[in-house]
């Protein structure tokens, strides 16, 4: 369920931002507004960055190999975090290079006047679409948490992204559309080219916060806590008197790898012990349904070996 909001969220907004483009590039191209080609640029790098979002979780459901024997699931963080790099370049410093472009030169509206304006308020409207769609497909999932709790501690990539790129484009269109109102207004030129910094530096923002986060899921997060304490109340049972060690990794958003020390008779047989893990890994998997590959290790307490409190 979680997969298929995230793909709808991630195509709705595709095909927004397409269209958008387009639509920005022709205003551009008739007014000579840099606000209008900054964020046709960046409408653009968006729809790029969804078509990667929807590669990464294709390229994510390959099988495991040989080579790659836990899968490819952390693809979709992969691409999650080039969409970051797209947009601070793609987007941020090419906006910020029009800005300082168009501040060095600057150009009044003189045709086709009402164009950025119209275009500018039709985007306002398909993007404000594209993030209730990305609003409603979150709160599926969000549970109790709020909304910066969402972006930070989500498994799952593309619905924080395309929150985030949905946000920073409503906000990119209310700097464009004062920049472009007030150069109309004044005919003043580095009034656009403000609204196209304001835009770039937007933009660089996002793109860093999108980066931080993507980094921290590259390197291996551990289960989420309510997944851990689950995991920690499933594995005790017949055979199991208490865990000695317990660590958690996600393989991509919905596989789980746990790994446990577990402590046991020490007059168990063999046969006991193995009926004992085996009722276990059923227990987790009912409990976490996510945790696909569970280790689990037969141990003994000790004072140097102490149970896990």
């Amino acid at each position: 369920m979680a997969s298929e909001g995230s793909t709808k969220a991630v195509i709705t907004a595709m095909f927004a931002n397409l269209g958008i483009a387009v639509t920005k590039f022709i205003a551009a191209a008739l007014t000579g507004s840099s606000s209008m080609l900054a964020e046709g640029v960046h409408s653009l790098a968006d729809t790029s960055n969804q078509a990667l979002l929807l590669l990464g979780g294709k390229r994510a459901k390959r099988p495991a190999t040989p080579k790659h024997p836990f899968g490819y699931g952390r693809e979709r963080y992969v691409y999650a975090f080039i969409v970051s790099i797209v947009l601070f370049t793609l987007g941020g410093l090419f906006a910020l290079y029009e800005a300082w472009h168009k501040w060095s030169h600057p150009e009044a509206i003189t045709n086709w006047h009402w164009v950025p304006i119209a275009v500018l308020l039709i985007a306002i409207v398909m993007e404000s679409y594209a993030l209730r769609t990305a609003v409603v497909e979150s709160n599926r999932v969000r549970g109790r948490q709020s909304w910066s709790e969402f972006v930070r501690h989500a498994k799952a990539p593309e619905l924080p992204v395309i929150l985030l790129e949905d946000i920073g484009a409503l906000l990119g269109l209310a700097f464009a559309l004062a920049g472009v109102s007030l150069t109309l207004a004044t005919g003043d030129g580095r009034w656009d080219a403000a609204g196209t910094a304001m835009i770039g530096v937007l933009l660089v923002v996002i793109a860093v916060v999108l980066a931080v986060e993507m980094k921290s899921l590259l390197v291996g997060e551990g289960a989420a806590r309510e997944h851990q304490l689950a995991i920690q109340r499933a594995l005790p049972g017949d055979g199991i008197d208490a865990i000695v060690r317990l660590r958690t990794l996600h393989l991509g958003p919905d596989e789980l790898l746990v790994a446990a020390n577990v402590a046991v008779a020490p007059t168990a047989t063999a046969e006991a012990v193995a009926d004992a893990i085996d009722a276990a890994e059923h227990r987790i998997r009912a409990a976490v349904p996510i945790a696909t590959i569970i280790y689990i290790e037969p141990d003994l307490t000790s004072e140097k070996n102490p149970p896990l409190s």
